[in-house]
């Protein structure tokens, strides 16, 4: 075990599959756990800071209605509602960490920050329909039959749901947001996004890791349609710039709260290590294979045959993730242009 975990609650719900409780976890700090409907992630942790002039939140939760209840609930636990939010931090854009922003500040007036990276990619977001097509054409080239890539898609639901809430403030790495009472640095950890921040509290000790550093699982390091550069060397960057750092306990966005940082980041490392020395020997043993045909060879948390077409999507765009950084390594190259195949070098 590379981690001591703290949030004992947190952990023992996650071993039942229930809901945590809201928790204190630490003067003025608050966990409310708020569901994400049909995810095998299951909540998202939304920390709750009290400040003299109201609540900063650390995310905000997927939009759905059982998730606005989960959270309004959740502040009224507190002794306060949901007007009393004056700021909402946004460690990612993706939907079950922004999902809610929107509403909380239509409700209190509140603005919302994100790093300026995942700013620019909620402001730049195309319509739904270019989204689907852009998605469909990007597993074509990476493997996948035109009828597959057309189920991904619409099991992928891009055509339904609101448009994510434009942030008003954005934040850039080694910014000091300065709240009533305490303040947070922020450090840019690209990797799960392009600008994934987690947030620091050199005062308390803390460490809001987002998914950036999770106790259990790995985040999804993924190369999508619109993915610019190496995101897991980024995310590989990211970790080492963690290293070292001063925290006595980490709040990640997703399960529970632990200890011993730094053990965890090293096995995270690892991880990625052992995944792309596999894909390696996988593209030697399949000459001119497809991304898709090499997420097929690969070993997952359970049968290939098992997922469901949502979630081969995610482990292609993975894999190819990982290709890519072989690739910048020079220890495979891509040919063809649809489908790309990739052959060791």
């Amino acid at each position: 075990m590379t981690i001591e975990i703290t949030g004992n609650t947190q952990w023992q719900a996650w071993q039942a599959k229930i809901l945590p409780p809201v928790e204190q976890v630490g003067p003025g700090l608050w966990s409310i756990p708020v569901p994400i409907p049909d995810n095998p992630l299951r909540y998202v942790l939304v920390y709750a800071i009290e400040c003299r002039d109201g609540l900063t939140l650390i995310d905000a939760g997927w939009d759905d209605d059982l998730s606005w209840r989960a959270l309004t609930e959740g502040i009224a636990s507190l002794g306060g509602s949901v007007q009393d939010v004056r700021a909402v931090l946004v460690t990612h854009h993706h939907a079950d960490h922004l999902g809610l922003a929107g509403r909380i500040r239509e409700a209190s007036g509140a603005w919302i920050a994100m790093h300026s990276l995942d700013a620019a990619v909620v402001r730049d977001l195309p319509p739904s329909d270019e989204l689907g097509r852009v998605l469909g054409d990007h597993l074509e080239v990476h493997g996948l039959p035109a009828s597959e890539a057309r189920t991904v898609v619409e099991a992928m639901g891009i055509h339904r749901g609101p448009r994510p809430a434009v942030p008003d403030v954005t934040l850039e790495d080694g910014e000091t947001v300065r709240l009533p009472d305490r303040k947070l640095e922020v450090m840019w950890t690209p990797g799960h996004s392009p600008g994934h921040s987690c947030f620091y509290e050199p005062d308390r000790r803390l460490l809001f890791s987002g998914d950036h550093v999770l106790p259990r699982i790995t985040p999804a390091i993924a190369v999508h349609s619109r993915t610019e550069g190496d995101p897991l060397a980024d995310f590989l960057r990211s970790l080492d710039r963690l290293a070292g750092l001063d925290v006595d306990e980490v709040m990640p966005a997703h399960e529970y709260r632990f200890r011993k940082l730094d053990g965890r980041l090293a096995a995270i490392a690892g991880h990625h290590a052992e995944r792309l020395a596999e894909l390696y020997a996988a593209v030697r043993a399949n000459p001119a294979a497809t991304a898709w045909q090499l997420a097929a060879e690969l070993e997952w948390s359970r049968p290939w045959a098992a997922f469901d077409p949502a979630s081969k999507s995610f482990a292609l765009a993975e894999t190819v993730a990982h290709l890519v950084l072989l690739a910048n390594r020079g220890e495979v190259r891509r040919t063809g242009r649809r489908p790309v195949r990739w052959g060791a070098v």
